[in-house]
């Protein structure tokens, strides 16, 4: 009963940890959508693509990688996808985001727990920040696990650099540029890349509870089943009892009347 108990709080906690990171996550992804499309605008400006402005990466770099897993309980298999890519990727560069995935070799740049994502948030920023300005990588790229709702999850790659190009350029927008373009840009694609990070570290917190949400109502499942089969052998066992009894007590009514007679 006492596990019983401590399951229950656990699930309830979990869906309560689904809905709120559900909500900053659904706030962040407006905002990001109209972030995205204002970046794009200038990004791939006709104008700024005529004077060779455009910031694009040379496609013979290597790749950064960041992976976002979990550092709480019940999230093997969660986990266990985020470090099936990392093992896939062992040419790129990585930043790891949770201490439960062990890999780290000499390409990874930054490893943090999970719990330490927003304390640390500077050296990611710092690493990324570098990363653009110096155009390091021929991408940037994020995986991690995507809510989809309340029932169901899916382990998703994003391309946060170069940012994906819809092959037409902006022709309806100019601009009056005061200061040096090229770091004004550069900027900008950094502001959007860890916008885009911390909006998918609250989707990513909000599919974990999504499947310590299934795993523990799996787990009452199993054990109000296993509940079930106790009752029915402890009612089993005191019908067997009373039967038992019943045939002592006519043996011995029986064996008496024998004696009497």
């Amino acid at each position: 009963m006492r596990i019983k108990n401590v399951v229950k709080v656990m699930n309830f906690h979990s869906l309560l940890r689904v809905d709120s990171s559900k909500r900053v996550a659904e706030n962040y992804r407006n905002v990001g959508d109209e972030v995205t499309k204002i970046i794009k605008t200038i990004v791939y400006n006709k104008n700024l693509v005529l004077d060779k402005k455009v910031i694009l990466p040379d496609p013979k770099m290597n790749k950064l990688n960041i992976y976002i897993a979990n550092d709480y309980g019940f999230c093997g298999d969660f986990n266990s996808l985020v470090a099936r890519q990392i093992k896939q990727d062992k040419d790129n560069y990585k930043i790891i985001i949770g201490s439960k995935i062990v890999y780290q070799d000499e390409k990874t740049i930054l490893k943090i727990n999970k719990d330490d994502f927003y304390k640390k948030f500077d050296k990611i920023e710092q690493a990324i920040d570098t990363a653009v300005r110096n155009l390091t990588y021929s991408e940037i790229n994020l995986y991690y696990n995507h809510y989809n709702s309340s029932t169901s999850f899916e382990f998703r790659k994003l391309v946060l650099f170069p940012i994906e190009f819809d092959g037409t350029y902006d022709e309806k927008h100019d601009f009056v540029i005061e200061t040096d373009i090229t770091s004004m840009l550069q900027s900008l694609l950094v502001f959007y890349i860890l916008y885009q990070l911390r909006m998918c570290e609250r989707i990513s917190y909000a599919a974990e509870n999504v499947l310590r949400n299934q795993i523990t109502s799996q787990a009452l499942d199993k054990i109000e089943e296993i509940e079930t089969i106790q009752e029915h052998e402890k009612r089993r066992k005191k019908k067997d009892e009373l039967v038992l009894k019943t045939v002592e007590n006519y043996k011995k009514v029986t064996l008496r009347e024998g004696e009497d007679g």
